[in-house]
This record gives structure tokens, C-alpha cells and sequence, in this order.
């Protein structure tokens, strides 16, 4: 693990006064000393900047909110063993919806538990716990260190929001340990604006491709005073170095176990609505979100049967049936966008159309609207779609510039 010497910048953002407490989300700033210039370019998430945040742990009771993406340095050793190592005192783990060590996959229920290797005790903020109160009121401050995909489904932001909720109630310091996003070159895709739609694959009113860091949304949750009441938390964020946000980022660890390498993730935003329909994403396949397919010739010649594969979620759209479709393992990550193409493709070759919003309303969920889910039935074309969300994405745009720490897309 390479460390440099740095000297700490504070760029204090002081936020509104809301219910009689002042509260403040603050970036700090690492500026390299005498860094070798071969590092130059180097990307170093806000993990492996131990000088920055270790002070702020010192002597504090702490919290963390990781899973196995939560890694350090070139040996990708765990923050959590990192942090015991330098003697900070832990006192609890929360897990995200895949767990704390990343093997558990959608909607499947996160258990209180021990970690396996450290026995540090593990809670869920994933579906609930009645005993979050009295669990953060324990520490003195938290951390936050989850990769992000820069989707809004993507429910490790959904847990960003219930970690600020906590520390806002119980007037507790939270540590965003930054990372980049690996979409965060594109803003697209619907706002949600209703909150009718709002669920945890769709929490907060951003855009369904939201351009954003974890730590970029801590400062919008933070601004915007989504908390309830219209608290705000007292957030640090440690933010990457080396990185902005026309940058291509290739995930070390993979953050779930549908999501195995960089291509997977870049279609994810694109492939993730099929989830509203009983259309495979490749589940029980060694591609997940790299093919798709249903058990109809019409669909494509590419031909695949899923099956079960460990660590995704049991229930496998087209378990051992012989599906037809797009095979999209051979192209250009970095080239990927958010697009509906694939899909516009699905529907409007499906022969009974009325069956294949068969999940209508988790679609809309996703979607952050209903709208969509209209305009396809429609028969709509992706131009005529991006035009009804066109007015409040250029809105959430000018919103989300006030918000960011790293340079922009180019």
C-alpha cells in the first residue's frame, strides 16, 4: 500500500441552520507533497488516504458501513482490518443489501450476524432494524465506504440516506470515504419526481443515471434537506484523487455478484429495467447484464439456458429453458450509455405485448415514473421517450453542478 505525505486543506461548506442545529458537510482536501510523478494520474479513492481520516478517529467510538468493495491499497485488504489494525476502535458493521461481505444477492434477507473473520458484530439498515437507534447512539462517529454504479437503483445509496438519517437524529459524525463513479460520465435517463414511486430502487429525486459520487449525494441529500425534518448531518467527505468525472473507472472489487466485471456494469443502468418483466439479464449465467433473452426464437439467434449459480438470488428468470436473444459480452465497456434500445427491441417484438410489463409496477418503481412504461406501450421511439424527460433532467443538471467535488464530463 502506497502512502504519501499530505497536508490537510479544510474547504468547509457550511450548510443552512435547520432545526436549531448548525450542520455542515465538509470536504477535505488532500494535497500530495513531493508525490513521484509517475503517480501523477493515479487514482486514489478516499480509503487509501489513511493520513486523512485516521485523526478523525482517534480515541472516538466508531461504526462502519462497508461490504467487501470496502478495500485498501493494492493488496485490496480490507478497511475493516485496516482500521482494527491501527487500533481504532470499532464497535459495529452495518451491511448493505448484499451484505457485508457481498455474497448475498437481491432482496434476500440481511441477518444480524458477526463478521466471520474478525467477529466485529454486523447489522442490516437493509429492510429495517428496530435497534438502529440505540446501535448508533452507541458510536461516536460513522463511516461510509460503499462502490457505488452510478444507477439509482442501485440501492447502496438507499443505504448512504438511512446512515445521514441515523447520524442526523442522534447528532453523530459521519466519514464518506469516497470512490469514483464508474458511470459518471453521463447524466440521463428520468427524474423521479413522485413520490409514489419512491421505494428503495428509487429513494431519492435524482436521475435514473445520476452522475453523481457517493460522496457528491451525501452534499445533494445534505443541501436539498431530504432528511426528515429537514436535518442535515454533519458529513466529511474524503474525496478520490485523480479523478474527475470524464474519467474511466474500472471497478477492483465487484460490488455485487450479478455485476462481475466493468462491462456488466456499464449496461447495468441500460439492462436493469428488464426487471420489471419476466425478460432474463443473463441470472444463473456466467453474464449477468451481458446477455438477454426469453424462450422465443423471435427474440435473436443467440441461444442460452440459466441455471443457478452461487451467490445470485434464487429466483432466475428463465431457469432451465432454452432462451433467445442479444449475446453483448463482446462490446466496448467504455463505450456504453445509457440507452433504451434494448429494451424498445423486446417489447416491440413480443408477440402479446400485454405480457410484458408483467412486473408493472416494480418497472415503474425503477423507472422513478410511469410515464416510460406509457410511452413504450405508446409505441414511442427513444427520441419521442427522451423528450418527456428532457425539461426536469435539464432542471436536476443545474441542481446537481452546486453538488459536485470533482471536474465535470467534458
Amino acid at each position: 500500500m502506497k502512502l504519501f505525505l499530505l497536508h490537510t486543506a479544510l474547504l468547509g461548506v457550511l450548510l443552512t441552520n435547520s432545526c436549531g442545529i448548525t450542520s455542515k458537510t465538509v470536504v477535505k482536501q488532500e494535497v500530495a507533497q513531493e508525490k513521484p510523478q509517475n503517480n501523477a494520474s493515479l487514482i486514489v479513492p478516499g480509503a487509501d488516504q489513511l493520513q486523512a481520516y485516521l485523526p478523525l478517529l482517534k480515541g472516538k467510538k466508531v461504526g462502519i458501513m462497508g461490504n467487501q468493495t470496502s478495500v485498501v491499497g493494492e493488496q485490496k485488504e480490507h478497511l475493516l482490518d485496516v482500521l482494527l489494525r491501527e487500533k481504532v476502535d470499532l464497535k459495529f458493521g452495518f451491511a448493505p443489501e448484499h451484505g457485508f461481505r457481498g455474497d448475498i444477492e437481491r432482496g434476500e434477507k440481511v441477518d444480524n450476524a458477526v463478521d466471520s473473520k474478525t467477529g466485529l458484530p454486523l447489522f442490516t439498515l437493509y429492510g429495517g432494524n428496530e435497534k438502529q437507534d440505540s446501535i448508533v447512539k452507541s458510536i461516536d462517529v460513522m463511516i461510509f465506504d460503499l462502490q457505488d454504479v452510478g444507477a439509482r437503483f442501485y440501492t447502496y445509496i438507499t443505504s448512504l440516506h438511512r446512515v445521514m438519517e441515523l447520524c442526523a437524529k442522534h447528532n453523530k459524525d459521519l466519514i464518506v470515504l469516497d470512490r469514483p463513479n464508474p458511470c459518471g460520465d453521463q447524466v440521463d435517463g428520468p427524474v423521479r419526481k413522485d413520490d409514489k414511486f419512491k421505494s428503495n430502487v428509487s429513494f431519492h429525486k435524482i436521475a435514473m443515471v445520476h452522475g453523481l459520487t457517493v460522496g457528491e449525494l451525501a452534499k445533494m441529500i445534505n443541501g436539498e434537506k431530504w432528511l426528515e425534518g429537514g436535518k442535515q448531518c454533519k458529513v466529511t467527505v474524503i474525496p478520490v484523487e485523480n479523478w474527475d468525472h470524464s474519467k474511466m473507472y474500472e471497478l477492483p472489487v465487484i460490488p455485487s455478484p450479478s455485476l462481475p466485471n466493468h462491462l456488466s456494469v456499464r449496461l447495468y443502468s441500460s439492462l436493469c429495467l428488464f426487471e420489471g418483466t419476466e425478460i432474463s439479464v443473463g441470472r444463473g449465467t456466467d453474464w449477468p447484464f451481458q446477455v438477454v433473452g426469453y424462450n422465443n426464437p423471435v427474440y435473436g439467434d443467440f441461444t442460452y439456458t440459466p441455471g443457478e449459480k452461487a451467490g445470485m438470488v434464487k429466483h432466475v428468470e428463465g431457469k432451465g429453458e432454452k432462451l433467445y436473444g442479444l449475446d453483448l459480452r463482446s462490446l466496448n465497456a467504455d463505450d456504453q450509455k445509457f440507452t433504451l434500445k434494448y429494451i424498445l427491441h423486446f417489447y416491440n417484438k413480443m408477440p402479446d405485448k400485454s405480457k410484458f410489463f408483467s412486473r408493472a409496477e416494480f418497472f415503474d418503481k425503477l423507472a422513478g415514473t410511469d410515464q416510460l412504461r406509457k410511452d413504450i406501450i405508446a409505441g414511442k421511439s427513444e427520441d419521442e421517450i427522451r423528450k418527456s424527460w428532457e425539461p426536469e433532467l435539464k432542471e436536476y443538471k443545474e441542481m446537481r453542478k452546486k453538488y459536485l467535488i470533482y471536474p465535470d464530463i467534458n
